[in-house]
């Protein structure tokens, strides 16, 4: 299935890949990226794997690093909608279409 991600989960990406390469590494950020891929990838096999998050939202958390992919099936895509750190407020990007 088709995945299409919004422009705030983007720009929710760009800014960790931002952090873990001034905090960490450029191979640390790579990894994040590396790891998002997977993720959405794992998604775009399986749809349903992620947990409902009610108001048709679902939600994947990355193995390695602390963050979830809050995520919407229509019929013809997935939209990722947020990249949430999983330490950040619950309702973090919640309003995204």
């Amino acid at each position: 299935m088709k995945v299409v991600v919004h422009p705030g989960a983007e720009q929710d990406l760009m800014e960790a890949v931002s952090f873990y390469e001034r905090e960490g590494s450029h191979t640390l950020a790579a990894r994040f990226v590396t790891e998002f891929k997977r993720v959405t990838a794992l998604i775009s096999d399986y749809p349903d794997i992620g947990v409902s998050r009610g108001n048709g939202l679902q939600g994947i958390t990355m193995a390695t690093f602390p963050y979830t992919l809050i995520y919407r099936r229509d019929p013809s895509q997935i939209r990722i909608l947020v990249v949430k750190h999983d330490r950040r407020r619950p309702s973090s990007g919640s309003r995204r279409a």
